[in-house]
């Protein structure tokens, strides 16, 4: 089949759709305003990470008695050399992705702006000014997303940031004031903690898309890791005094203020849809501030023009559902039924105590009427995890009562990882029987996952069987 296609964003999502497009004959031309690799690479996943890493170091090395080291002495993170590390490992994954777009032959890759004139024709502003009109057959919309800010006052004053201006900064800050208890608010509080800030967490609710279960066990977690968390609160209003921030935040439930000051304040209540300038009021293109319409085919309500990835409305704003929805687009315009499961992602957390959830939450079948059996598993009873000092958390599977998984919850080390294999079996439509039919390694972390699927049916070897009422 020839066809060309046009991908507007050249992030996880975009990149992602032109490579997969062009493996199955498409010509491709993919517009992209900035670098490669999108918020995911340039001002997020990647990034954070490689703080994570430095974070987890540190975390360890206060450890060191615990596993018999002495003599480590005081240790200081240079946010100077951190902050090149960081970009060096960005630049170096840029580069990346800009050669393997470069070795299609039919992908055309174009630095500049692009307005959607029609289904079949986009006008391109390219870095260099010049304007160019190109012909296709179908437009993929994958411009991605951006910080947004919160109404609470005083955020436009000076130290006030989003998550783009503190990963921007050379320096680690004395204290740092987190508004928000999402992913990007309590990945960035753990990870500064451990980089040596003193952080301040003003949440008003943990993780509110995650099993309840694991918001209540992370936010002691977080207090243990040394963070000053507040939860069931917001910001209310935010002060200059000298060169420090003074928040002031109100408990939701209860008629107290709290007020806290430190040298930056991180707004980190969430994201946006970005779609300015792609002409969509003009086209009829339905969307509001919540992003962009589409159907299961990632179809607008406007013949030829998709969209995927963070500017589509209450789509999960991770890169790789972005990147799955890619490749499932650009096989479904090249005449190829999609064979992915857009149910069933894995949210991922990277907070010291890792958090990792895919399916349904125990809230959610309670609410469904859905009849469910739940069965945990804690790390500190896995001998791996108390080699690594980290027995805390632990393993939560939901499933029917036939045995076949709905869900599945980790708090603990590795749980990003570990979370894998729950969602092939999710995706898969697997049951307890499928998961406990292959043997574990030990000694693993993943005989938490074994553990905790095998307790569905009161298989779990390493759990006490519970007691019997007289």
């Amino acid at each position: 089949m020839s066809k060309t296609i046009t991908v507007i964003g050249g992030g996880p999502g975009g990149y992602v759709a032109a490579i997969r497009a062009a493996q199955l004959g498409a010509e491709v031309i993919l517009v992209e305003k900035d670098r490669l690799g999108g918020t995911c690479l340039n001002r997020g996943c990647i990034p954070t990470k490689t703080l994570y890493k430095t974070a987890e170091l540190m975390h360890q090395l206060k450890k060191g008695k615990e596993f018999a080291i002495f003599g480590i002495g005081e240790a200081e993170v240079d946010g100077e050399r951190l902050y090149e590390r960081r970009a060096k490992i960005v630049d170096t994954l840029v580069g990346g992705i800009n050669q393997l777009i470069g070795s299609y032959p039919n992908i055309r890759l174009v630095c500049g702006e692009a307005n959607i004139v029609s289904k079949d024709r986009v006008d391109i502003l390219t870095a260099d000014g010049q304007k160019e009109s190109v012909e296709t057959d179908a437009v993929v919309i994958a411009t991605g997303s951006r910080p947004e800010m919160t109404e609470t006052q005083g955020v436009d004053l000076e130290g006030v940031i989003t998550s783009d201006e503190l990963l921007a900064l050379r320096e680690v800050p004395k204290t740092l004031i987190v508004v928000g208890g999402g992913v990007i608010g309590l990945e960035f509080a753990s990870i500064y903690q451990e980089l040596g800030s003193h952080v301040i967490l003003l949440a008003s609710r943990i993780l509110k898309n995650a099993d309840k279960e694991i918001g209540r066990r992370l936010f002691p977690l977080l207090k243990k890791q040394g963070i000053e968390a507040y939860n069931d609160i917001r910001a209310k209003e935010i002060k200059k005094e000298g060169d420090a921030l003074r928040v002031v935040a109100q408990y939701k439930s209860k008629d107290e203020t709290v007020e806290v000051v430190g040298d930056y304040v991180l707004i980190a209540s969430g994201r946006g849809p970005v779609y300015d300038g792609l002409n969509l009021e003009t086209l009829g293109v339905e969307h509001d501030e919540k992003g962009i319409f589409i159907n299961e085919n990632f179809e607008t309500n406007v013949e030829g023009i998709y969209a995927i990835g963070d500017v589509v409305k209450d789509n999960p704003q991770l890169a790789h559902v972005a990147s799955a929805q890619g490749e499932a687009v650009a096989e479904y315009l090249m005449g190829h039924e999609p064979d992915i499961d857009m149910k069933a992602y894995p949210n991922c957390v990277f907070t010291l105590n890792e958090v990792a959830h895919v399916g349904f939450t125990e809230e959610e079948l309670k609410e469904s009427g859905m009849e469910y059996k739940a069965s945990k598993f804690n790390f500190a009873a896995n001998g791996k995890a108390l080699s690594l000092g980290e027995g805390d958390g632990l393993v939560k599977i939901l499933s029917t009562p036939e045995g076949k998984l709905l869900g599945a919850h980790i708090l603990g080390p590795h749980a990003n990882d570990l979370i894998s294999e729950c969602t092939l079996a999710i995706a898969n439509n697997m049951g307890v029987k499928d998961v406990l039919r292959a043997i574990h390694a030990h000694p693993t972390l993943s005989e938490t996952v074994a553990e905790a699927t095998a307790g569905i049916f009161g298989k779990a070897i390493h759990i006490a069987p519970a007691r019997r009422r007289k």
